[in-house]
């Protein structure tokens, strides 16, 4: 499956952002779905994964109740839902997709990735 991330940008901090992930070429629908992202001098971390029904879900603890994952099979889509942005939060977004069992937040464990997109929040 090949995935393209979007919707990355520059924001000050308070702003929201709502990233997209458009996914072609395989049933997206038999892929749980994870959110990575790779800070300036940083590993790539997880940030959210989504089962690929949509019902079970997972958050990194600096983002949780800010962020939002979801996922519109029906148009082989996927969301990241960005709100209290930080300048913490500055970071390249990647998502990935994985045929494993739901739960898997290290990046090895997915086996397409899209490129990702910035997001740069100011102070």
């Amino acid at each position: 499956v090949q995935l393209q991330a979007s919707g990355g940008g520059l924001v000050q901090a308070g702003d929201s952002l709502r990233l997209t992930c458009a996914a072609s070429g395989r049933t997206f629908s038999r892929y749980n779905i994870g959110w990575f992202r790779r800070a300036p001098g940083k590993e790539r971390d997880i940030v959210a994964t989504l089962s690929w029904s949509g019902g079970y879900t997972y958050y990194a603890d600096s983002v949780k109740g800010r962020f939002t994952i979801s996922r519109d099979n029906a148009r082989d889509t996927a969301f990241l839902q960005l709100n209290s942005l930080s300048p913490e939060d500055t970071a390249v977004y990647y998502c990935a997709a994985t045929s494993k069992a739901f739960g898997s937040t290290i990046p090895s464990a997915y086996e397409y990735w899209g490129l990702g997109t910035q997001v740069t929040v100011s102070s």
